[in-house]
């Protein structure tokens, strides 16, 4: 057994270095079977950490109570078997989801040293113990703990972004040498609507995986030059057709969908976030302009905490039946009943009516965000939609509505969002939606009330609270 350990560990190092280059990552995706696997990554890698960290702790402890050096070799032994471990499922998940970049490589790199560092630990700690190689064990495992801590920050990196441990400094401590993580985008416009509105969405929600430390689907969000030169499947902008944009459609998938994004569990993204992307795509996906017709932002806005809804656990059996039958949706906003439900008609769109809005009045006190677009609603829908006590988002773009009766929205204290854009609703009639002080964001692009040629001081629009 001693004499064969040599070899079977000089294999074991020559495999570690050759699997990145004979399984090269190519950004594609793989078997769905390599990343079932290779997500497990996520929890097996606290399990190398913890226990090359008590090695040491057993090798100190050991000049007093000798039984523990034996334990210190123990643990020593399962940390190669675990650290084989994880690096296998680790590079399962970054070959089977196709995912690459700069930081996925160090991480990579790191875990391939910090195991092989281990395994060679391993190897000369009897050399050490019998007092031939009397430095070379504690400075190599020294080695190793550094190592494990570049290849956790690396891994770190990844998942919350280079800035996730500076973000929050002490504004002294930034201006040190080496610690100002985060640089301007030189290629962003000054002022303009991408550069104030949508790249911010992007940096918040989707950098994660799409920049140059990791890279999902072959392109990246990190400038603007890079997400319109697409990935893998193409372009994902097409200017002035959103629903031509790969990008678009993904962030407007029904959530629990296989390709839905934001990934990663992550939240969606907020009804006016949506709405900009859109609005921006729809008028040219341009980096310069200042401005989008329709859509106007106040400056200064900031999101105010709105009242919890009530307990709806006595309806989920109505619920899970309507979720079980194709078609109209409710879904929950979290875990947390208070955050209330969503009504969507994206499946139905095209058949859902008044009257079928108007089966849902029994859960309107618990109803915070109506998806209707494109749906056959009318300016009847209002009288439903006025008894949604609660109701936060109304989207009612794309549909035939005139904007007759819109006045039923304005006792609706928690309405902060309404999309009336692609409609038939007039100046005279959103006029009673401007009197609404909750009301933040008023999108109507391509509507007879769209005013684009007037004084910003005259648009209707959105504005922040008193």
């Amino acid at each position: 057994m001693a004499k064969f350990l040599p070899t079977a560990s000089i294999l074991t190092i020559v495999i570690l270095l050759l699997v990145p280059l004979v399984f090269k990552l190519d950004g594609k995706p793989h078997a769905d079977w390599q990343q079932f696997l290779g997500r497990f990554h996520v929890l097996a890698v606290h399990l190398p950490i913890a226990l090359i960290l008590l090695v040491p702790l057993l090798e100190i402890g050991g000049r007093f109570r000798p039984g523990l050096r034996e334990a210190a070799v123990l643990v020593l032994s399962l940390t190669v078997i675990v650290c084989l471990g994880t690096f296998t499922l680790g590079y399962l998940l970054a070959y089977g989801s196709g995912t690459m970049g700069t930081g996925v490589t160090r991480h990579m790199w790191g875990g391939v040293c910090f195991t092989i560092g281990v395994l060679v630990c391993f190897l000369i700690r009897p050399m050490w113990a019998s007092g031939r190689w009397p430095f070379s064990y504690p400075a190599l495992l020294a080695g190793v703990l550094l190592m494990m801590t570049w290849t956790a920050d690396q891994g770190g990196s990844i998942t919350h972004g280079n800035n996730y441990l500076t973000e929050y400094l002490p504004a002294p401590l930034k201006k040190w040498p080496g610690l100002r993580m985060v640089q301007a985008k030189s290629q962003l416009v000054p002022g303009s609507f991408y550069a104030e509105h949508i790249d911010p969405i992007f940096d918040a929600n989707c950098v994660a995986c799409h920049s140059e430390a990791k890279i999902k689907g072959g392109f990246r969000l990190d400038s603007y030059n890079l997400l319109m030169a697409g990935g893998h499947d193409g372009a994902v902008i097409i200017p002035g057709h959103p629903e031509k944009s790969i990008l678009f459609s993904r962030i407007t998938l029904p959530y629990e969908h296989k390709k839905f994004m934001p990934a990663e569990g992550k939240p969606p993204l907020k009804p006016e976030e949506i709405a900009w992307i859109k609005a921006w795509i729809l008028q040219g996906a341009s980096p310069a302009v200042t401005s989008l017709a329709g859509v106007v932002i106040p400056h200064g806005y900031k999101e105010t905490a709105l009242p919890q809804v009530g307990d709806y656990s006595g309806m989920m059996a109505q619920i899970s039946q309507i979720d079980a039958a194709p078609g109209v949706r409710l879904v929950p906003v979290s875990s947390k009943l208070g955050d209330g439900l969503i009504l969507n008609t994206v499946d139905i769109a095209a058949k859902f009516n008044d009257a079928q809005l108007a089966q849902f009045e029994k859960f309107a006190p618990y109803v915070v965000d109506v998806e209707l677009e494109r749906t056959k609603v009318t300016d009847a829908c209002f009288d439903t939609l006025g008894k949604f006590a609660h109701l936060r988002t109304l989207n009612l773009s794309g549909t035939a509505i005139s904007g007759q009766n819109l006045a039923k929205l304005v006792p609706l204290s928690q309405l902060t969002y309404v999309n009336l854009s692609g409609t038939k609703v007039t100046k005279a009639a959103i006029a009673p939606l401007l009197s609404m002080q909750n009301l933040h964001h008023l999108y109507i692009y391509n509507t007879p009330a769209q005013t684009a040629s007037m004084p910003p001081s005259q648009q209707p629009t959105t504005r922040s609270l008193p």
